[in-house]
């Protein structure tokens, strides 16, 4: 559906009609996607889907941007695809692992740098744990922290090549989780009392195997460029516009707290000694602290409706909305700024609830590139695959079919506008 200013909140967006172009990929998802654990991935088969789509009209692209990277599902399809690729990512754990994923490792080198930090964590010895971080003391047993405080100490040891280091750090971040007394698969950090945590070096181990098959199939022309910034996209200075494709998937409002969900990685790898500090400049977080009065005197009609009806239930939530919105629109800017001439974007978001309040992320992100300039805009919708039968999450954040839990959405929106020659 080509969505306009004069129609757009005239359309019920909850019944647009589902596009299978947009539900099933034409391949199976290569190995290298499943590395590391990170919440709300999207599938892989969407960027070469965009890339079919803008091939159909004419478009010619060099470079794939993703402005909200993640764990560089874009940036890997990106390469698969034989395109350039920009990206960034406030988290750093995401970065290591998008750059992790776009690169191709030499097998030999590998495998003897990974013999070489197993004889250095076979030679150490810690005992004196006491000097660790609080927080890693609350997720750990005395023994998986020894055995971590190894690990880390033997891969700094013994692999010096910094982008051998990164895979090797992310197998290391990826086993913290099963290691640690975290609630499995929970979207919130939650103690399992009851887990009893694995052992770090058989974890590395299976881990090694699992990134080292997924390497082999990972034939990355070397001859790209693939660049992935550490960084928080608002603050990107754009001197001119680069990229011809940009495949994103924006946080959402009342969405995860990804701080707090990648603490264990942060704080193991030396990020920071407060997890609570990567909230700020996180989108959609909830520990922002901002002017109101200010923030609602520049959201679009969307927004102004959409947080004017939760600050009827929940003042805070409204005030990390409107925030949110603001946000939002900044970075629909910049995509734009970010973009060459007849270049497209494309979105992929969900809408959310907040107590029976409809969080119109998918509406708000329409009027945002109308007001931008972008032209040709298309709305469609998704089938979540993984939710279809599981369409409630419980206290835990966990899917359930429990008709008592929390609702979530079944389905997510795909937007893509293009800069044309009509923009403003």
């Amino acid at each position: 559906m080509i969505v306009t200013m004069n129609d757009i909140h005239l359309i019920d967006f909850n019944a647009i009609p589902i596009d299978n172009f947009w539900n099933i990929g034409e391949e199976k998802e290569n190995k290298m996607h499943r590395i590391h654990a990170y919440p709300a991935k999207f599938p892989a088969f969407i960027t070469t889907k965009a890339l079919q789509y803008v091939n159909e009209r004419g478009g010619s692209i060099e470079v794939i941007a993703d402005v909200f990277c993640g764990c560089g599902t874009t940036a890997y399809e990106a390469t698969r695809n034989q395109k350039n690729f920009w990206g960034c990512d406030i988290n750093p754990v995401a970065t290591l692992i998008a750059r992790t994923k776009s690169r191709n490792y030499d097998q030999r080198i590998l495998d003897i740098y990974y013999q070489k930090i197993l004889d250095r964590f076979s030679k150490l010895n810690v005992t004196n744990i006491g000097a660790v971080n609080d927080r890693i003391k609350y997720w750990f047993k005395d023994e998986q922290i020894s055995d971590l405080l190894k690990l880390k100490s033997a891969i700094y040891y013994s692999v010096r090549r910094i982008e051998y280091r990164d895979f090797f750090l992310c197998a290391f971040s990826n086993i913290l989780k099963p290691t640690s007394i975290w609630l499995t698969k929970s979207i919130k950090p939650t103690i399992d009392k009851a887990k009893n945590p694995a052992n770090v070096l058989t974890s590395f181990s299976s881990q090694y195997s699992l990134m080292r098959k997924a390497n082999m199939e990972n034939l990355v022309d070397k001859s790209l460029n693939i660049n992935i910034e550490n960084i928080n996209f608002l603050e990107k200075e754009i001197h001119h516009p680069f990229a011809d494709l940009i495949v994103t998937s924006p946080p959402y409002v009342t969405s995860y707290e990804y701080a707090d969900l990648h603490q264990l990685s942060t704080l193991w790898l030396g990020y920071t000694d407060d997890f609570r500090s990567f909230r700020d400049g996180t989108i959609g977080s909830l520990y922002h602290n901002s002017n109101f009065e200010e923030d609602s005197k520049l959201l679009n009609t969307t927004a102004t409706k959409v947080v004017s009806q939760l600050y009827k239930v929940d003042k805070g939530k409204a005030k990390s909305a409107a925030k949110y919105y603001v946000d939002m629109q900044k970075c629909i800017q910049k995509t734009f700024d970010l973009l060459n001439m007849n270049g497209y974007a494309l979105f992929v978001i969900g809408d959310t609830e907040y107590k029976s309040v409809r969080i119109d992320n998918a509406k708000h992100l329409v009027e945002s590139m109308i007001n931008y300039g972008y032209t040709e805009i298309e709305v469609t919708r998704r089938k979540i695959s993984n939710k279809i039968l599981s369409p409630y999450r419980d206290e835990n954040g966990k899917f359930t079919s429990n008709s008592n839990s929390r609702k979530v959405y079944a389905e997510e929106f795909i937007v893509i506008g293009k800069k044309g020659n009509s923009y403003a």
